[in-house]
């Protein structure tokens, strides 16, 4: 089974989910998304696999997230910021044939392997 984890070396608890796979046996495919970017399809991918439409993938601790949310901007904007500035996104995101989850706490990706 693939498993794909966008990930950011820089967050704690984007490098608590690497190794919690790790830990479990899995060698995920590992994308950092603040160097590979983010296309369309992939952000509308995850966010129906994750079930929390594009405005649950924000991230909340940046400010231009918070603006888009409290704007009430629509998914085409949304995509277009994130795309533009992958930060937005939130992290880490964990897919597998099963699903995709946020890993927030880390525990959740367990149910994808």
């Amino acid at each position: 089974m693939t498993v794909t984890i966008w990930h950011n070396p820089k967050c704690s608890t984007s490098r608590k989910a690497l190794e919690l796979l790790r830990e479990r046996g899995v060698e995920p495919v590992v994308v950092e998304y603040l160097k590979a970017g983010w296309d369309a399809a992939t952000l509308d991918r995850l966010a129906q696999r994750t079930g929390v439409g594009l405005s649950g993938l924000l991230r909340r601790r940046e400010a231009r997230a918070m603006e888009l949310l409290d704007a009430g901007a629509p998914d085409d904007v949304i995509r277009t910021a994130m795309i533009a500035d992958p930060v937005l996104v939130e992290r880490p995101i964990v897919e597998t044939a099963k699903g995709a989850r946020i890993g927030r706490p880390v525990e959740t990706i367990l149910n994808l392997i």
